[in-house]
């Protein structure tokens, strides 16, 4: 845990607070020996989002910036298009509901209908037209330097986080550069990503010179998620889907995964890396770093 904050959070835009007390509990078990012990175990609660009057869908989440998770999810599931004006996003404590209002009626009872089951934690959704948003997208073929891939890497593993306090939780990254800019945290990957495609909404924030940071799975969803947000890397500590691959190589995504410490592999995009960086130069991680992906 010393570690892990080594590196303050002041210059994050968004960064975890890993001792808020309404995102973690103190729960008391009993370890391997039978001895008492107390441990910080994650908060989750459900959160409704209604678009204008009609109901979306229920999520589980740890229960942070709603206004920006409702956002994000909307429009990367493809109900908030691009320029469409939203009036306001009114969130509910007490009822646990966040309702987003546009300046024109919406209707997306047939998209409703039809829903595919993703691979991702928490029982993440979208939906069977999920490709419909992809047809003709080509991202922009902006040059990723492996010595910010590094620098990244390092920096965000230091920082500290709810995952790093209590586990059982994944986190995504937005970053420009070297520099992580907003570092957002859920039970699923899918609620991070999408709290941060509803930053980026919020406050108008281009894509073109970004790159998206997970500690999960390089699946198509977020691979999809990503592509849909413009955004032109996506990088991970953990492992591929085939799916993934394919979509990242159709739309021109670089997909960077399996990022340890002095190695990657690189899936997609490797003509757009900058190989600015000698790996051996670049310290190994100690064991008490890594994430549970990164160990075996």
């Amino acid at each position: 845990m010393q570690l892990a904050r080594e590196y303050d959070t002041t210059d994050y835009l968004i960064a975890p607070d890993p001792q808020a007390a309404r995102l973690t509990r103190r729960v008391v078990g009993h370890d391997h020996t039978g001895a008492a012990t107390e441990i910080a175990v994650i908060e989750e609660r459900p959160l409704t989002i209604f678009l204008n009057g009609q109901e979306i869908v229920t999520a589980m989440t740890i229960g942070d910036y709603p206004d920006y998770l409702a956002l994000g999810f909307l429009r990367n599931q493809g109900m908030l298009g691009v320029g469409e004006e939203v009036t306001g996003v009114d969130y509910d404590d007490e009822l646990e509901t966040v309702v987003v209002r546009t300046a024109t009626p919406t209707n997306h009872e047939e998209k409703l209908k039809k829903k595919t089951r993703t691979s991702g934690c928490a029982v993440g959704t979208v939906f069977g037209d999920m490709m419909e948003g992809l047809e003709g997208l080509t991202l922009p073929a902006t040059p990723l330097r492996t010595s910010d891939l590094y620098a990244l890497a390092i920096r965000i593993n230091r920082t500290p986080s709810l995952y790093l306090e209590a586990g059982a939780i994944h986190g995504t990254v937005l970053c420009q550069g070297d520099q992580p800019l907003v570092y957002m945290e859920d039970v699923g990957r899918h609620n991070a990503v999408d709290k941060i495609a509803g930053w980026m909404m919020a406050t108008g924030t281009a894509p073109d010179d970004k790159v998206l940071y997970t500690t999960g799975r390089l699946t198509s969803e977020m691979v999809i998620k990503t592509a849909m947000m413009g955004i032109p890397a996506l990088a991970s500590r953990s492992g591929f889907t085939a799916w993934g691959v394919e979509i990242a190589r159709e739309v021109g995504l670089t997909l960077i995964g399996r990022m340890r410490g002095q190695r990657f592999v690189c899936l997609s995009g490797e003509e757009r890396l900058v190989r600015d960086a000698d790996p051996d130069a670049v310290p190994q991680e100690a064991s008490k770093q890594r994430r549970k992906g990164a160990r075996a």
